[in-house]
């Protein structure tokens, strides 16, 4: 590789490639530090607690009542799609933020609208397919 780059062209190869690699390091050593962070204020809290097993931790909390029957209750699944329609339109509007900011700059005003209504549209068109499913319906 020396011989088709030149000496001079290696080393500034090696120089951008260290230059990039060291903005890097800097998110691996927050990553690391963050996750230390973590084991240490979960490990002081394993050895900082008191120990004092007593038959009251085992009962129900805040309820007062005890279960009857399993433990674990059904969830209807019709709550999962009004869950799901929440979770589009949240990421949607975190879209429009950045969306809303880049739409000022000068030079991306048309791009940037056609943009965001193709993609405003196809969530229009997913919320009116639901709708026109009864998906929609409060049962």
């Amino acid at each position: 590789m020396r011989e088709t780059l030149g000496d001079s062209s290696y080393a500034a190869v090696n120089v951008v490639a260290a230059g990039y690699f060291r903005s890097y390091s800097v998110v691996g050593l927050l990553a690391l530090v963050g996750v230390l962070f973590v084991a240490v204020a979960f490990g002081a809290g394993r050895l900082l607690r008191p120990v004092v097993p007593t038959p009251e931790k085992l009962l129900t909390y805040e309820c007062g009542v005890d279960p009857v029957g399993e433990g674990w209750a059904h969830t209807q699944v019709r709550y999962y799609v009004y869950a799901f329609l929440y979770v589009i339109f949240a990421v949607d509007s975190i879209f429009l933020f950045p969306w809303a900011t880049v739409f000022a700059a000068p030079g991306y005003g048309a791009a940037t609208l056609v943009e965001m209504f193709v993609f405003l549209g196809f969530l229009a068109v997913g919320l009116l397919y639901a709708y026109k499913k009864g998906v929609l319906a409060w049962t």
